[in-house]
């Protein structure tokens, strides 16, 4: 029955289902996992990196720059960091698009975006590519980790359908239902930005297609306050991620290091 109303995403199945929004959710499936969780003095994204390699450059991401190693975790504004999942390209498209938004607000109301906002706009674009003909879904999930004066720190999740919700702990990509399941037993109320680092870690090395975690593989932001109550979006480069791998005992070995992995033929991250 599928095969009758899959073709256009403006037609609705006699189920009520848009097959092209679900086949969307299906290709963020398959992506590498993102896990945010909020803590009362912070905010954690982790993310699996897909694409890895002795000879990919990475000359971009060792020095920790302004916008990440440009994969899987992204700086929008000063107050927001996002993790993506699903198709690299139609991320970047819409990473662009919020940054974009973040500073059209700041000019034109001179303070930072607040994140529900931000998350807003982008969900108003993606509800947009599910009901005019000739477009197709965005394939790409995002959380969103930000601060504002008015509700504190938040951790926003989007999907392809336009729908966003806010979260305490969430997760998307591949493996997300054991993830899910990890985070609700050890998750805490009044859980501190240090603790909110070791449960990700935690369910990260549960979670991940690898045995061992290695800075090749992962992906890793939190967002802070830092003394002027100002926040602070830190974006981990290589060297910090294994510093922090090994202070957790979660690191791998020296000989392990140079494992490469094949880049996968789909363009999904």
């Amino acid at each position: 029955m599928a095969r009758r109303y899959d073709s256009r995403t403006t037609i609705f199945s006699p189920e009520g289902r848009l097959y092209q929004i679900e086949y969307a959710m299906e290709a963020i499936s398959h992506a590498g996992i993102v896990i945010g969780v909020l803590s009362k003095d912070g905010v954690v994204l982790a993310a699996e990196k897909k694409v890895t390699g002795k000879l990919l450059d990475m000359s971009g991401a060792t020095g920790g720059s302004y916008g990440g190693s440009g994969e899987k975790i992204f700086l929008l504004n000063s107050n927001v960091i996002s993790g993506v999942a699903g198709i690299t390209a139609d991320a970047n498209s819409l990473v662009n698009y919020a940054r974009q938004a973040a500073q059209r607000h700041l000019f034109s109301y001179n303070e930072d975006i607040p994140v529900e906002l931000l998350a807003q706009r982008l969900c108003d674009l993606k509800q947009g590519y599910t009901q005019y003909g000739g477009l197709r879904p965005f394939g790409v999930s995002l959380l969103y980790a930000g601060y504002d004066p008015h509700y504190q720190f938040q951790l926003y999740h989007s999907d392809p359908s336009g729908n966003y919700s806010g979260w305490k702990a969430t997760c998307i990509g591949a493996n997300n239902g054991t993830a899910t399941s990890l985070l609700k037993q050890d998750y805490k109320e009044d859980i501190t930005v240090n603790d909110a680092i070791e449960l990700v870690l935690k369910v990260m090395s549960k979670t991940m297609d690898s045995t061992t975690l290695g800075s090749e593989k992962l992906e890793f932001a939190t967002l802070t306050l830092d003394a002027d109550k100002k926040p602070k979006a830190k974006i981990y480069n290589p060297a910090e991620i294994d510093a922090l791998l090994q202070k957790h005992n979660l690191g791998k070995k020296e000989e392990e290091r140079d494992v490469a992995q094949p880049i996968p033929s789909d363009g999904t991250l």
